[in-house]
């Protein structure tokens, strides 16, 4: 930590605290001011409270105790905070952004507990017949399309049911025969909460194309959530009970990779050894299996990916927040679309910003996170693009839906889901 004009380290008010632990990282920053251009909240909000270098300072005056912990305004900006990491990108200095956020919000939940909406969303994620119930639920709404007709109600009120309604498959995903894995490397899935609950379809998917590029996948039992909403929140503690959950289970899978379309789990699974570092029975496991995850796109690039059939469209990419930022993968997405003969891929302005999804912050914070949405519609509006591709369902949703309800025309779909497509149109198909 710095020091005060005297010489003397400054007081501590909050010892033995997550963000007490982190402090070291406050001292990474040198308040250049790069991170601004970064931040979707600065960017929308014009405050410097609501920007990376401002919220450092709120967390260094919490630390050091001139600043209360149960604070309205300081919680106020903090809270308004994506997490998105986009910060981290830009910084010079390395400041572990992601980090010190989710240890000065474990910190503060021991002073201002979570909304319940917040409360209610993460306490069904954490019960695995709870959310199969909501889910199947809204694989119902779905199905009756419910969801489309209720999607045309006006501002909060409709926008959840047009993320629901934009998860319905845009390809018809016909079994084809590709071909044969060799006996090389093993993949397991990690399904996912919202992938296989809502994208089941991107799921079978993604095991497809990892065949037919040479892996051989397996199933793993007993996958839990990965945790991911819950440390963002703060709920450090039910982050880590899921992440032993995972951990146990894919130990038992016994594969070479643990394969991940969804970005945001994916950034949660690598960073598995930071979360239970200060466990001494679970740390080295947790570092292990962190080393053995890999974004679906990864492995495909890997491997060529094979080109397929070819698909005559127009799609522009939009990197999801925790594949570019968290994760640093750039390439292997636009590698797989690459592989796909006869697919235009269009430039899309400012496509390392954030959307506004974030997990579950566009519905705690549905003003700031349409906000932020908003110039992202516009630059997808410009490409004119028959499709916008991304890798997380978060993104897939806020997205889908803050198109469908201006009237556009433009679709998200995943990246895997036309590569896929695109084995479907070159291969044999599969005769019933």
């Amino acid at each position: 930590m710095s020091e005060t004009a005297t010489g003397a380290p400054p007081t501590v008010a909050l010892k033995g605290t997550a963000l007490a632990r982190r402090a070291a990282g406050l001292d990474l920053c040198v308040h250049c001011g790069f991170c601004l251009q970064a931040c979707p909240t600065y960017l929308a909000l014009e405050n410097e409270n609501d920007s990376p270098r401002g919220r450092l300072v709120l967390m260094r005056g919490l630390l050091e105790g001139d600043l209360s912990p149960d604070d309205p305004a300081v919680n106020e900006h903090l809270d308004r905070c994506l997490g998105c990491r986009g910060c981290e990108s830009a910084c010079p200095s390395g400041v572990p952004y992601g980090h010190l956020l989710e240890a000065t919000r474990e910190t503060l939940r021991a002073h201002r507990p979570l909304p319940f909406a917040a409360r209610a969303v993460l306490s069904i994620f954490k019960r695995p017949v709870l959310l199969a119930v909501v889910l199947a639920f809204a694989r119902l709404v779905r199905a009756t399309r419910l969801s489309a007709l209720l999607a045309k109600l006006p501002g909060r009120f409709g926008f959840p049911l047009a993320m629901l309604e934009t998860t319905r498959p845009q390809f018809s995903h016909r079994p084809y025969r590709g071909k044969p894995a060799d006996r090389g490397q093993s993949v397991t899935l990690l399904t996912g909460c919202v992938m296989e609950g809502l994208y089941a379809a991107t799921n079978r998917a993604t095991e497809r194309v990892l065949e037919t590029n040479g892996y051989r996948v397996h199933v793993t039992e007993g996958q839990r959530c990965c945790g991911a909403l819950h440390a963002h929140a703060g709920d450090a503690a039910s982050a880590r009970d899921l992440a032993r959950r995972n951990i146990e289970a894919f130990e038992r899978s016994g594969a070479d990779f643990i394969a991940v379309n969804a970005a945001g789990c994916g950034a949660m699974l690598k960073e598995y050894g930071d979360l239970l570092g200060d466990d001494p029975v679970w740390a080295d496991r947790a570092r292990a299996l962190s080393a053995r995850v890999r974004d679906a796109t990864e492995l495909l690039a890997a491997r060529g990916p094979r080109p397929g059939g070819p698909l005559p469209l127009t799609v522009t990419y939009d990197a999801p927040c925790h594949l570019l930022h968290a994760q640093r993968v750039v390439t292997p997405p636009l590698d797989v679309l690459q592989a796909i003969p006869g697919l235009e891929l269009v430039p899309l302005t400012d496509s390392d910003q954030c959307c506004g999804s974030a997990g579950i912050y566009n519905l705690v914070q549905p003003g700031v996170s349409g906000a932020v949405l908003q110039p992202k519609l516009g630059n997808i509006r410009a490409t004119g693009a028959r499709f916008v591709v991304t890798g997380n369902p978060g993104c897939l949703m806020q997205i889908g839906a803050g198109l469908a309800q201006s009237g556009s025309t433009t679709r998200a779909v995943h990246p895997i889901d036309l590569l896929d497509a695109s084995y479907a149109a070159g291969a044999q198909p599969v005769e019933k």
